[in-house]
């Protein structure tokens, strides 16, 4: 009998460590700004994918490019026919590690910076980037964020020389996760 408790035992702690040892969400959310002299480019993915494996640190996401929104139709639709080409590049994402994962403690409330660096790949062109972050954990739920800059033409990304003046050059990027939910 006591086996049995203490096998019972092992179970359960073994299902509850293997539950966390993956975390996802589908509600995570992406903004990126442009400022340029002449306009103020701002669009929302409020359906932005992510697992994130804290043992190791292992991150993905994966983001449809369609599901970005702007406040003018107009800008959503130059984004998706004449920049990202969404059509022929439907989605980016992003598989990387998540550097000190492990000195994270998901049942300690808290703020944990970390360095995330992995590939991003956009437009049919794959970059390494690296990139600050910080982890957030608060009553044992843990959440992201972080931004850095990406440079269009490094995702082969052509701006019309029509309204070059319109768009910057260069794109920053915030992306936020409010809650990473056990994967079962």
């Amino acid at each position: 009998m006591k086996s049995i408790s203490i096998l019972s035992f092992l179970l359960i702690i073994h299902s509850v460590s293997f539950s966390q040892s993956k975390l996802f969400t589908k509600s995570g959310n992406i903004t990126f700004h442009s400022s340029a002299a002449m306009e103020k480019i701002e669009a929302t993915n409020n359906k932005v994918l992510s697992v994130w494996m804290p043992a190791d640190g292992k991150i993905e996401f994966s983001v449809l490019m369609k599901g970005f929104e702007f406040e003018k139709a107009l800008m959503q639709e130059h984004f998706n026919d004449d920049y990202v080409e969404s059509d022929k590049y439907p989605k980016t994402t992003f598989k990387g590690t998540v550097e000190g994962s492990r000195n994270i403690s998901l049942s300690a409330d808290g703020n944990y910076p970390v360095k995330v660096t992995g590939s991003l790949t956009m437009h049919g062109v794959t970059k390494q980037i690296s990139t600050p972050a910080t982890i957030r954990v608060k009553g044992g739920v843990a959440g992201a964020t972080a931004s850095f800059t990406l440079l269009l033409a490094d995702y082969n990304i052509k701006i019309p020389s029509i309204v070059a003046d319109n768009v910057s050059k260069q794109i920053l990027v915030v992306v936020n996760i409010p809650a990473y939910q056990p994967m079962n």
